[in-house]
């Protein structure tokens, strides 16, 4: 019994040493980590300050991992911004990455991701590290190129070397990797083309390069990277046309191409990418018809192409996109009239038409589309005689009809559009009055009437429009006070204007004196009064409105001074009192105002129109 004691004890001893012995940081891997911690030169919340070449790094050094078996660091994971169940961390580190961490041979993750300041070269040294399968280096401060010696790490599976300040040309050689997964080289400053081989990486799933100044065509190879589930290749300068290979991308979710300078039309293989879910090729210089193929997209949720050239009528298959929430078209050339087969989408929440050339009228089969919350069909030519009725009975938040040629007085059935928040009617020929029951349509956060024929006062309803924060009711015939505007109620959270236009009416009455303490004008950044018969003095009481960036009050038969401090507003870029019968000296200001603004008054004298006395 004693010798198996003996015996259990030695066994047990034995394996304590062993185990300490193992696990004991290897030198090497010492002498490398303190190269490191030696190139930072601050380190304000002390991410590094375990790291003591009296202690074992393996065991009590913060960030460090080792393999239990040979006492090799696996791991180093110092990055800036950590969280937990309660707490959030957001470090930084001052210095470079040391060309030593190349020594770390058994290295298998490296992240220092986050930490700000981290400056200089991506060392070529890392090419070293033939374990690694995570380099995380992303939202640092690293320059120069990408050392074209990382195509030498076999297993990387994670590259992540954005939001840095990296240049030059994406080396052909790193795609030569072809265990990655995922690759984020996005918010640098890289150039050149994307190199045909990226089609070698054939278990990429996440590719990210927007933000950089890539140019050159989008390679045919792309199209190899079957397991692909995310492309961004947005805000570059990339050329040429969509290659159709981009069909046989059946597993991609998300493709954005957005701000670029493709040309040419959109590939009739898009009907191949069955799993796309958002596809964003706004931007571009994209011609020709939208193919028939567009619509044989089973999972398609938003679908953005705005801003571009494509021309020819919407086809009727894009109704068969029944996954589909939103959709844009804007400021195209799509001509016709918009197919009945929308009325089918019975998801779709965002529809923007606006600026083409789309003829009337509006399909009635709309009205199926309870979801709708935004419309947009500004500037086009949809010749109204009356809105549809039915637009009443719909949820819609965003309805934006500018430009559609809009006849006759504003419909009854708005009065009963609570849902509507942004309402834009301007630029048609709507005549008779703003009727008294537009203070009903109280949840009104935006309201755009100008260049119709409105002509009317301002009914005392509209004070109920508690939620309004832009307002625009310019070129109208609108007469009488304004008091029922600048007076008007607020909500706790919104109803305080941002822009105030109500120019060119014959609004009369002055401006009242008490419009720098209503609580509606609080927080105004652009204020338009000008071109009406409005007479009286700018009040004293405007310089307190100190949010304003822009004021126009030009030929509103104003008299007397510009009172103190109103040029003074810290925020102030534009002030226009010309055409009035203003008088004395121009207070004084920093702001660099032209002399323009203060023209056409024969009284007025100081900077910047010539000194007074002269």
């Amino acid at each position: 019994m004693a010798i198996y004691t003996y015996s259990s004890k030695l066994v047990l001893l034995l394996s304590f040493t062993f185990f300490n012995y193992c696990i004991a940081c290897h030198r090497t891997d010492r002498s490398a980590l303190l190269a490191f911690k030696a190139s930072i030169t601050t380190d304000p919340l002390g991410l590094l300050e375990s790291w003591d070449h009296t202690t074992d790094c393996c065991r009590e050094w913060a960030g460090i991992a080792c393999d239990p078996a040979t006492g090799r660091v696996v791991n180093l994971t110092r990055p800036g911004l950590t969280s937990g169940a309660d707490f959030v961390t957001d470090a930084s580190l001052v210095g470079i990455l040391s060309p030593a961490i190349g020594s770390l041979s058994h290295l298998r993750v490296l992240d220092l991701t986050n930490l700000k300041r981290l400056t200089g070269p991506i060392p070529p040294s890392l090419g070293h590290l033939s374990h690694l399968t995570d380099l995380l280096l992303s939202s640092n401060d690293l320059t120069g190129h990408i050392p074209a010696s990382l195509s030498r790490l076999r297993h990387l599976r994670r590259l992540f070397l954005n939001s840095n300040r990296l240049s030059g040309h994406i080396p052909s050689s790193i795609f030569s990797s072809k265990s990655l997964i995922q690759l984020a080289l996005f918010e640098n400053q890289l150039t050149g083309g994307i190199p045909e081989s990226i089609g070698r990486l054939e278990f990429l799933e996440k590719l990210d390069c927007h933000a950089n100044l890539l140019a050159g065509p989008i390679p045919d190879s792309i199209g190899s990277l079957h397991r692909l589930t995310h492309l961004d290749l947005s805000d570059n300068r990339i050329r040429g046309s969509i290659p159709s290979s981009i069909g046989n991308l059946t597993s991609l979710i998300v493709l954005d191409l957005y701000k670029n300078d493709l040309a040419g039309s959109i590939p009739a293989s898009i009907s191949g990418m069955f799993s796309l879910q958002f596809c964003r090729l706004s931007y571009n210089r994209l011609t020709d018809r939208l193919p028939k193929s567009i619509g044989y997209l089973p999972r398609i949720q938003k679908l953005v192409l705005e801003n571009n050239a494509i021309s020819g009528e919407i086809p009727s298959s894009i109704g068969g996109l029944t996954t589909l929430c939103d959709i844009f078209l804007a400021n195209n050339r799509l001509t016709g009239k918009i197919p009945s087969s929308i009325g089918k989408l019975k998801n779709l929440q965002t529809l923007d038409l606006a600026r083409n050339h789309i003829s009337g009228p509006i399909p009635h089969e709309f009205a199926n589309l309870h979801n709708l919350q935004s419309l947009d069909l500004c500037y086009n030519p949809i010749r109204f005689t009356s809105l549809p009725a039915w637009l009443g009975e719909m949820s819609i938040y965003r309805l934006m009809l500018s430009n559609t040629g809009i006849m006759g007085p504003l419909p009854d059935w708005l009065r009963l559009a609570s849902s509507i928040s942004a309402l834009d009617l301007s630029n048609n020929h709507i005549s008779g009055e703003l009727p008294f029951w537009i203070g009903n349509m109280t949840g009104l956060t935006f309201l755009n009437l100008s260049r119709n024929a409105i002509r009317s006062t301002i009914p005392n309803e509209f004070k109920n429009l508690a939620m309004l924060m832009d307002l625009d009711l310019s070129y109208n015939n609108l007469y009488g006070p304004l008091l029922p505007v600048i007076t008007k109620g607020v909500s706790e959270a919104l109803g305080q204007y941002k822009t105030l236009d109500v120019s060119r009416n014959d609004f009369t009455g002055g401006i009242d004196e008490s419009i720098g303490d209503l609580v509606a004008m609080e927080v105004v950044e652009i204020l338009d009064f000008s071109y009406n018969p409005l007479g009286g003095r700018i009040p004293e009481s405007m310089a307190k409105l100190s949010a304003l960036k822009e004021v126009r009050l030009a030929n509103d038969g104003l008299l007397g001074e510009i009172p103190d401090g109103l040029l003074d507003l810290q925020e102030l870029t534009e002030f226009d009192v010309s055409g009035n019968e203003l008088t004395g000296h121009i207070p004084r200001h920093d702001a660099p105002l032209p002399a323009v603004g203060f023209s056409g008054n024969a009284g007025l004298c100081g900077d910047p129109l010539p000194p007074c006395g002269l």
